[in-house]
């Protein structure tokens, strides 16, 4: 079956755009619209065109997959041409989401048709280049330039409302009219002796405040540090406001070829493709289909437990929450409902949606209420004992279908699972704190835990907006477990020489949201220390015996104003210094250089061990891990990418300049040239 098809209506054209899941611009698909554009130049019957898509969405752009191959003619460029200079005017519907391509053909023609649902965006900058079929030349000369900086650069979509007050839009109908109100509207602008012509006008540009560049750079500056598809975007939207369009055009042509062939888009679209591959099971059977969940019980109302359970309460499931103690369970409800508040007052929901979420939740301080949940997430004490003692009275009281899901970070699932009569529908769903925003989901597959479970678990993952990963059963499970090599070197830095801000900085400049210590000081320094045990044995104990735990007490590893604004601490440098004597080791200066190969070398090695004992299906799992969970920057692709594109033999030497452990994946891989990423 085509994936365009043209069909009469009257004096109109309509050009019908089907090539599921998203509408994109293959070359297959680029070949066929070319030959409706011919179609209704070459027809005298014609007297306007309409372009629309079947599915949810208008189009999500080009084919990335084609990104970085030989150009097939036509091109996305070549086609949208094309449609301008046909000299009769093209109305677009838009029937849903029109991102990059899609919005760029959008912007081709003349005019455009939406519904409430519509978004229009150019998230091309998310894979690290900029709109590369004019995007960055049309859209300023529509909506102007202050409206056109911000969506090129974030990326961000804006809704249909927004894109008609920037004249984006030129209406907004109902769904079920889309069709035949966009026909309607071609026969109406049939008549007309002009039409708008996209890469023809100046006069959204002509009156714009030189300024507005340089004020953009200055207040997104932090945010965009070291991006290069950020900065072009900026360029090439000065650019449209200086050079003519076809030699805008040209700019954004080279951009673009500049980006595509650079490593943070090589990166970003290994991490676009790696989420993507990690909801994939290896060696599932095909009979493992996902079992149905309505009715979910969460254990537990802290902080984690609240979280899981608005994930849940926003995706429409049912969910009952069991505690100890009803002060407990009253506090946790009413942190879950000032979060949903809180969401509301940004606009991100409607007081409505707020109340349907809080209406799908129950409480409850008996376990017997879990009774008819399909699936039970305990989220209580770190501890194997109170683990294993919820699972044993979970396995009397759930019905013999339900999942019973573990939240740890750290513990053996296998030994959870144990304590059951049905180990088989034991999984591991390690959420990230905050577990109402962070992306992540670890789900930790047991010895015995069964196909069905873990195709269930991959399934709600999706379903409650989740990036799901398989791992298997280890101490830390693929994150926390490199986590703790990057935590060992950060604390033996210190009584070498390294101070807390040098070792934090040497991140930052790499692109974390902060390093090891700014990390521990927001964390809790006191997380998992008992006062009652403590021996002074460690750094970290000295301080939250000096009180010194974090942000929430003004002061740990950095004191902190009123702002939580941090500053080196003297104290803390005594306490370091005091150490570092008792550790007999002598004081140096330690290069950037020095400090960043040795926190992230052994986290790549680390990460290789995990992929020799199977722990990770696919290195581009780790990298899913740690870009949608501990902050690794993603135009570098993850740890695991970096490696490769820095090259397995520099890592490798670095580990041994250092005299550390190095796999034996790592050391083969490197030897024949090879990476983790093949």
């Amino acid at each position: 079956m085509s994936k365009v098809t043209t069909t009469r209506e009257g004096e109109v054209l309509v050009v019908t755009l089907d090539n599921p899941p998203v509408n994109a611009f293959s070359t297959e698909v680029r070949n066929a619209m070319a030959a409706a554009v011919d179609e209704a130049a070459n027809d005298e019957g014609v007297k306007a065109v309409v372009i629309r898509a079947e599915g949810r969405m208008f189009s999500g752009g080009a084919d990335i997959t084609e990104f970085g191959k030989p150009p097939v003619h036509p091109t996305l460029p070549e086609l949208i041409d094309s449609i301008e200079n046909l000299d009769k005017p093209v109305v677009v519907a838009l029937n849903g989401t029109a991102l990059g391509g899609g919005c760029e053909i959008a912007l081709g023609c003349n005019y455009r048709i939406g519904i409430p649902a519509t978004k229009i965006g150019l998230p091309e900058v998310k894979i690290g280049i900029l709109p590369g079929a004019g995007g960055t030349q049309r859209l300023p000369r529509v909506v102007g330039v202050e409206e056109a900086l911000p969506i090129i650069v974030t990326g961000n979509p804006v809704s249909s409302k927004k894109a008609e007050a920037i004249g984006l839009l030129d209406r907004i109908v109902a769904p079920e009219n889309l069709r035949q109100e966009a026909i309607a509207f071609a026969r109406e602008v049939a008549g007309r002796s002009e039409h708008p012509v996209s890469s023809k006008r100046t006069d959204r540009i002509d009156q714009h405040d030189p300024g507005v560049f340089k004020a953009f750079r200055e207040k997104n500056a932090r945010r965009l540090k070291g991006l290069d598809a950020p900065a072009r975007c900026i360029e090439a939207v000065e650019l449209a406001t200086q050079l003519p369009y076809d030699e805008g055009i040209a700019k954004e042509r080279e951009f673009f070829m500049e980006l595509v062939m650079g490593d943070q888009s090589k990166a970003l679209r290994h991490v676009f493709f790696a989420e993507r591959q990690a909801g994939k099971i290896d060696g599932l059977p095909r009979d493992a289909v996902p079992l149905p969940i309505s009715k979910v019980g969460i254990i537990g109302a802290g902080t984690m437990g609240g979280g899981i359970a608005m994930n849940f309460l926003s995706a429409g499931y049912d969910v009952t929450i069991v505690e100890r103690e009803q002060e407990a369970l009253d506090r946790g409800v009413g942190i879950i409902r000032k979060n949903y508040d809180a969401t509301a007052r940004k606009g991100r929901m409607s007081a409505e949606q707020v109340d349907k979420a809080m209406g799908h939740l129950t409480t409850s301080l008996d376990y017997q209420d879990l009774a008819d949940c399909d699936l039970v997430i305990e989220a209580v004490f770190e501890l194997m004992a109170i683990k294993k003692d919820v699972f044993g009275k979970l396995d009397t009281i759930c019905k013999p279908e339900a999942i019973m899901a573990s939240n740890t970070s750290y513990l053996d699932v296998n030994e959870i699972a144990a304590c059951t009569s049905r180990p088989e529908q034991v999984v591991g769903l390690h959420f990230f704190s905050p577990a109402n925003i962070m992306r992540l989901l670890e789900v930790v597959r047991g010895d015995r835990t069964s196909p069905q479970v873990m195709a269930t678990a991959m399934d709600l993952a999706k379903k409650i907006g989740k990036v799901a990963v398989v791992s298997g059963v280890c101490h830390g499970f693929i994150g926390n477990r490199m986590l703790a090599k990057r935590q060992e070197q950060a604390s033996e830095l210190l009584m070498e020489g390294a101070r807390p801000a040098q070792v934090d900085r040497v991140l930052t400049d790499f692109g974390f949201p902060m390093g090891p210590f700014q990390m521990a000081d927001l964390a809790g320094l006191d997380i998992g220390w008992d006062p009652d045990k403590t021996s002074s044995s460690s750094v970290r104990e000295v301080l939250c015996e000096r009180g010194r735990r974090g942000q929430k007490t003004g002061k740990g590893f950095y004191d902190y104003d009123e702002n939580r604004q941090r500053t080196p601490s003297d104290e803390v440098d005594a306490v370091i210094a005091d150490f570092a004597v008792k550790s007999g080791k002598a004081q140096r200066d330690i290069s950037d250089e020095e400090i960043r190969e040795r926190q992230l070398y052994p986290m790549v090695n680390e990460g290789a061990l995990i992929l020799e004992e199977g722990v990770a299906q696919r290195a581009s799992d780790i990298d899913t891990v740690w870009v949608n969970g501990y902050g690794w920057p993603p135009h570098t692709g993850g740890p695991m990418f970096w490696a490769d594109t820095i090259g397995l033999d520099t890592v490798l030497a670095g580990l041994e300049k250092h005299g550390m452990e190095v796999s034996p994946l790592l050391r083969d891989k490197a030897a024949k040239g090879e990476t983790f990423n093949g």
